[in-house]
């Protein structure tokens, strides 16, 4: 589905521009569609108001390669403002999560975590108009049969009723409401959790997006009770070649090798890994993790999935050091680093210790300043000279 919202504010909407070939791949999808049963009424509802939004091409061709660390991505999936709004969101709607874990038997926490990820709780959720978003992707070419389906299904969810068209809006790539799902998912798995005749994932009301995903998640295997994973020790000299997913062993085998919890606390069978390397936080996963996956396949957002739901159920922050990164600099480090520049007027944008674009923005401007080389990266030397 999505990934990690790195705030809690929208973005403005991308505005349609004319495009003559938008239009002549419109007409010639609207055959196609009819072909598929999608009925000429909800041709014209879905593409009313629609439009051709180059923004919308522009974000796709320019996806950063940059992956994040795992240190950098818990920093920002388990911010302090991310946990301290999951457990107030965890306590309001707790009868809620609590009766939707009793019909699809996955824990509220777990949910409210993917509610997390996905949409900071509900409050970047999306505004970009589906239809034309889909149909932008689909006539651009460089994926069209996916976005061409996905259109498809967005044309579906319209003619079912669900939503209105003016109403039916997500992200630039078209996933949708608190949780984010493509309309190909929400087909397979959106459920009216309220009983008012509609699956409603848009509204402020998240009961219909939270059941959804809980429905998601059960239909692909998650099991009740079981943890995702949990944070290990590893002893001295652990060997490494154990470590990796689809090493599975048992909780006793693991113990025998002297593996405990972090913490303290009985181990479940499963994987282990290290993704920052030895010396660095190690992670037990279970089949549970794999489900997460099914979600979002990447480690780290699956790590901050499991991790998150720990937190927003009064869990603590990951047990183990990091380390230093490449620069040399420790996350306390980096946390001082942004303070005092923004201490003297170059605004970092916080003090997570997550080196971004505002970070290297105000690094740069300090540097130039100050007569430095203009890099934008952090470094010893650059804290140095600020303190």
């Amino acid at each position: 589905m999505g990934s990690a919202a790195p705030g809690s504010r929208e973005t403005p909407a991308p505005r349609a521009v004319p495009d003559r070939g938008w239009d002549s791949w419109v007409a010639n999808y609207r055959n196609r569609a009819a072909g598929r049963g999608i009925s000429a009424n909800t041709l014209d509802a879905g593409f009313r108001h629609a439009g051709f939004l180059p923004e919308v091409i522009e974000r796709d061709r320019n996806q950063t390669e940059f992956k994040r660390s795992l240190e950098d991505y818990l920093s920002i999936a388990a911010s302090d403002e991310r946990v301290s709004l999951g457990r107030e969101m965890y306590a309001r709607y707790g009868s809620t999560l609590a009766a939707i874990e009793q019909r699809y038997g996955v824990e509220g926490n777990v949910v409210a975590a993917f509610w997390g990820l996905e949409s900071f709780f509900g409050t970047r959720r999306g505004n970009v108009p589906v239809v034309s978003a889909l149909s932008t992707l689909a006539y651009e070419g460089r994926r069209a049969a996916f976005f061409e389906s996905q259109l498809d299904g967005a044309l579906r969810i319209l003619q079912a009723g669900d939503v209105p068209a003016d109403r039916m809006v997500g992200s630039w790539a078209g996933a949708m409401g608190h949780t984010q799902f493509i309309p190909t998912s929400y087909l397979q798995y959106a459920v009216d959790f309220t009983g008012d005749g509609r699956r409603d994932i848009w509204s402020d009301d998240p009961t219909d997006a939270l059941a959804s995903t809980a429905n998601y998640v059960a239909r692909t295997g998650w099991q009740r009770g079981l943890p995702w994973g949990m944070e290990v020790s590893l002893p001295p000299g652990f060997n490494a070649g154990l470590l990796g997913r689809g090493k599975g062993k048992s909780a006793a085998e693991w113990e025998a090798l002297g593996v405990s919890r972090a913490g303290g606390g009985g181990l479940s069978g499963g994987s282990i890994i290290q993704p920052g390397g030895a010396g660095t936080p190690a992670f037990l996963l279970t089949q549970n993790f794999n489900v997460i996956l099914r979600y979002n396949n990447a480690e780290n957002y699956a790590i901050g999935v499991g991790h998150l739901a720990d937190r927003i159920k009064g869990g603590g922050p990951v047990r183990a050091d990091f380390g230093p990164d490449r620069t040399g600099l420790t996350k306390a480090d980096r946390q001082d680093l942004q303070r005092r520049l923004t201490a003297r007027g170059f605004d970092t944008g916080g003090s997570d210790g997550v080196i971004g674009p505002k970070s290297r923005e105000a690094i740069s401007a300090w540097q130039s300043r100050n007569g430095m080389a203009v890099t934008g990266e952090p470094s010893a030397a650059l804290l140095a000279s600020l303190r």
